[in-house]
């Protein structure tokens, strides 16, 4: 399927037109994630998973209500490490029926062998940015085959990330091969060799006023189209970097952003992980 790379201003009735959302269907954002998840029907749990030689990693695994088995999504942070907005990102997913791990790829980094729960952002950032992307892809892999593994879980897998999580979802693409689909907010793509390993399908949300991401998007649009890969991106006018975390942000044009974009990433993953 050919690519199509939707820039300002916005091309398609979907991004001028877009049935508003009740905030229940969308994650909180960064200042109500807590309440939310303390409030949550569902059923959430940390774990622990073999991610490969001496390997673990904890991870926060959610579960929806319905009585038979579900796809999995692997929901990668961003560059603040596993922090409770994320989780809320992974129970919102569970409600509309995927299974959804989020694994703390900072696991062990931190002093004194802990995680993301230890550090504070920058300490988070700054482990990040040391972490070996081989690594991390084992760790990836390794938590979707955990969760595939669950009773409850069918074999179909799918990631979503954000910013950095972004871009690392983007990449996961194209490296594992069972994954049916990749949900790319604000991260960047990998490069023109790594593309090329690409089967599964990526949907892209970025935000109008994120120069540094969003870029980068037209020219990932065209190397897509000649590959015959299918990119579906989505430029937001008026959204920064991370509005769906601070959906309060730039004058209501997150807000809109957000209520679009996981419109979008919903009907795609849904699409994606159908039952074949």
């Amino acid at each position: 399927m050919n690519s199509r790379t939707l820039v300002l201003p916005c091309a398609v009735a979907f991004c001028t037109a877009a049935t508003p959302l009740p905030a229940q269907t969308l994650p909180a954002d960064n200042t109500g994630a807590h309440d939310r998840l303390e409030a949550s029907p569902r059923h959430g749990e940390w774990v622990r998973y073999a991610a490969g030689g001496n390997d673990s990693v904890n991870a926060w695994v959610v579960y929806p209500e319905r009585a038979d088995k579900a796809p999995v999504i692997v929901v990668i942070h961003e560059i603040f490490g596993l922090t409770d907005w994320v989780r809320g990102v992974a129970d919102q997913l569970a409600a509309e029926g995927f299974i959804a791990i989020a694994p703390d790829l900072l696991t062990g980094k931190a002093p004194g062998g802990g995680g993301s729960e230890v550090l504070d952002r920058q300490g988070a950032v700054r482990l990040i940015r040391a972490l070996d992307p081989h690594e991390v892809s084992r760790r990836l892999r390794t938590a979707a085959e955990y969760a595939m593994a669950l009773p409850a879980a069918r074999r179909k897998v799918a990631s979503i990330g954000f910013c950095w999580g972004g871009s690392t979802s983007f990449r996961f693409a194209t490296e594992y091969s069972e994954l049916s689909g990749a949900v790319v907010y604000y991260g960047t793509a990998p490069g023109a060799a790594d593309l090329e390993r690409i089967n599964a399908p990526v949907l892209g949300n970025y935000g109008g006023d994120d120069a540094r991401v969003t870029a980068t998007v037209a020219p990932t649009g065209e190397l897509m189209d000649r590959l015959h890969k299918r990119f579906e991106p989505q430029i937001y006018p008026g959204a920064g970097h991370g509005f769906l975390r601070q959906q309060s942000g730039r004058n209501g044009a997150n807000l809109v952003a957000s209520k679009r974009a996981w419109s979008r990433t919903v009907n795609f993953l849904k699409e994606v992980l159908s039952s074949d």
